[in-house]
């Protein structure tokens, strides 16, 4: 992985307690983050996407977490489940209307944790979702936060086609931003992301 996951992991425990919570967990993914899981009570994680959903079950396997985890195949803002927290991980900006994900998220747990790129975020720019991370964070500053941390990392790459090949699902726009990038080697890109509480 091309950024050191397990800070992100040991910033997110610090940043809020998950001791013996239901946490409705949205945009999971691959599982990257899941180490929370071990001190939460329960961990409900929705995702329309099967394939990100059989991956994450791959995940929890490996990691000997698969109890710990539900997974639930849905549209989050149709999915009726209930917790101590919702989750955006990552994935926010993804979402067609921040504002409303927010909204309904409030009515399925009295708080949310949000995990995401901080809008001057390099690696943001380069993945050519700089503008739908503005976005989210605007949403996000509807609401009153009871905390809000900035933190900085990067993305290393040994070669160009590491790079070419992490963005290359993001499409041309993205393709384009790296090209300056070509020949290089053993490099890296910041990326600042952060977490807030509502």
């Amino acid at each position: 992985m091309a950024t050191d996951i397990n800070k992100i992991i040991a910033n997110l425990l610090e940043f809020y307690d998950f001791n013996n919570k239901t946490i409705v967990t949205v945009g999971a993914g691959g599982g990257q983050l899941i180490e929370y899981g071990r001190i939460s009570k329960h961990v409900i994680a929705v995702d329309y996407d099967r394939e990100a959903l059989d991956k994450l079950k791959e995940t929890l396997v490996k990691s000997c977490l698969e109890d710990k985890f539900e997974l639930v195949h849905s549209d989050f803002n149709r999915s009726g489940v209930k917790g101590d927290v919702v989750m955006f991980e990552f994935c926010l900006h993804e979402m067609e209307d921040p504002l409303s994900a927010l909204q309904y998220a409030l009515t399925i747990a009295p708080e949310i944790l949000i995990l995401d790129h901080w809008p001057d975020s390099r690696w943001a720019f380069f993945g050519d979702e700089d503008q739908k991370i503005v976005k989210s964070w605007s949403a996000l500053n509807e609401f009153p936060l009871k905390k809000i941390q900035k933190f900085d990392t990067f993305q290393f790459f040994h070669v160009y086609e590491e790079l070419y090949q992490k963005v290359k699902p993001q499409g041309e726009v993205s393709i384009n931003r790296i090209k300056g990038f070509q020949g290089k080697t053993n490099f890296t890109i910041p990326m600042s992301y952060g977490f807030a509480l509502i």
